[in-house]
């Protein structure tokens, strides 16, 4: 039986985190390929980015692999297409100024940018360009697991401590750029972090909320920190009690000036736990950041929250985990598994079966049926994946409910 009283935990990062950093302009560089594309007649289907980037003090090293608009091209001394790197660096810097850097270690301007962008692979784009069977769907980019869920917790039907720990991250975020009172002396890099009491398998408070904030002012100690975040942490936890006795940890090593790349070295893709659930549910281990749709590290894992969500709003369960895997070069994922935690009021077995018929699962299936193939990335690089509003842009269509009148349709016949 499942257990229904404990304490668990999660931990959110600021987009000013060196890790979200970097994440932020690995996005900007897919959504930068998928807009040149549009803007040039490029079929966006042919679009192919897996793009890391490295950031330390007043450093950024961009690297990967690409195919993209001749508008992004340039020829070399030897007669060579290659990358041209001034519109990659451009919306590097960019990023960076939108994040709020510009501090001596780590400035927007004066950051040397270095962008070591090259062709794709062939080998890997043939697997991709065309499915194992020939039969013309596109195959999955790589080999791979991807998990997604949902749960009745929160109104975004995400789990409670990661759903906060964001929340509170994007209130003082929002503040911060907004030049609110002392908010706006805070810096772009925090943590943050709440650990929530569940009674009869329910959020029912919060028992211990760390904040860990970069701030501008070096005169401040974590008792003024703390004064100016609390209003602030409060406000984002809304309905969800603090406990009498919760523990506060705000800036507990005391002072949090040199933040950001500048403090720690960043890299694409080392927060795949707060892009995700906060470790209340598995995860596959591919990061998503940097990566066209191709990648099923990125499209199937969205495609696993979209029929997860779709499941719960269906009030078919109230937590359901979905796995998909998959091989490069094949186009129909190799398994569909199901687990709805005890809380389904429906087989998991022929749910399996039926969540196959209502969406396709390929790569291509999964682009068509979310419409992936646009510049809507940089957005998904803070605060999470998941739990977010839809946009008008296209952007978190995963997190629409349209398929959960569909399930209980079919799963009533």
């Amino acid at each position: 039986m499942t257990r229904q009283n404990y304490l668990f935990t999660s931990e959110s990062v600021s987009e000013g985190h060196p890790d979200k950093v970097c994440d932020r302009i690995s996005d900007e560089i897919v959504d930068l390929v998928y807009r040149e594309a549009k803007k040039t007649g490029m079929d966006p289907w042919k679009v192919r980015v897996a793009c890391e980037t490295l950031a330390t003090t007043n450093r950024v090293i961009i690297a990967g692999e690409v195919r993209v608009p001749e508008s992004l091209m340039k020829v070399d001394k030897h007669g060579n297409k290659v990358v041209n790197p001034s519109k990659f660096k451009s919306v590097a810097r960019k990023a960076i100024r939108a994040i709020g850097y510009e501090q001596e270690g780590f400035h927007w301007k004066t950051a040397k940018i270095d962008v070591l962008l090259h062709g794709q692979s062939p080998d890997i784009g043939q697997g991709v360009d065309n499915a194992a069977d020939r039969q013309g769907e596109e195959g999955a980019g790589d080999q791979g697991i991807m998990f997604g869920y949902a749960c009745r917790e929160t109104p975004d039907l995400m789990p409670a401590p990661i759903y906060y720990s964001h929340k509170i991250l994007e209130l003082l975020s929002a503040a911060r750029h907004a030049g609110k009172g002392d908010a706006g002396k805070l810096g772009p890099d925090a943590k943050s972090q709440v650990t929530v009491k569940y009674v009869d398998g329910k959020a029912a408070e919060a028992t211990s909320i760390v904040l860990s904030t970069q701030h501008l002012d070096g005169s401040w100690d974590s008792k003024k920190v703390r004064k100016v975040v609390e209003p602030y942490i409060r406000e984002a936890l809304g309905d969800l009690k603090i406990a009498k006795d919760c523990n506060w940890y705000i800036n507990p090593t005391g002072k949090f000036v040199v933040g950001g790349p500048d403090g720690d070295a960043g890299l694409t893709g080392r927060k795949i736990i707060v892009d995700t659930y906060g470790g209340a549910a598995p995860h596959g281990g591919g990061a998503f950041s940097g990566k066209d749709t191709t990648k099923v590290d990125r499209s199937a894992a969205y495609a696993a929250r979209y029929l997860a969500k779709n499941v719960v709003a269906a009030k078919l369960a109230d937590r359901c985990t979905i796995q998909l895997s998959y091989a490069i070069g094949v186009a129909q994922p190799l398994s569909v598994y199901v687990d709805l935690h005890g809380t389904g009021k429906v087989e998991e077995a022929k749910l399996e079966t039926v969540l196959r018929e209502v969406m396709d699962l390929s790569p291509s299936g999964i682009r068509k049926h979310l419409d992936l193939n646009r510049s809507i990335y940089a957005k998904t690089s803070s605060y999470g994946h998941f739990g977010r509003k839809p946009g008008r842009d296209g952007s978190f269509s995963w997190e629409k409910t349209d398929l959960a009148k569909e399930l209980k349709e079919r799963l009533a016949a």
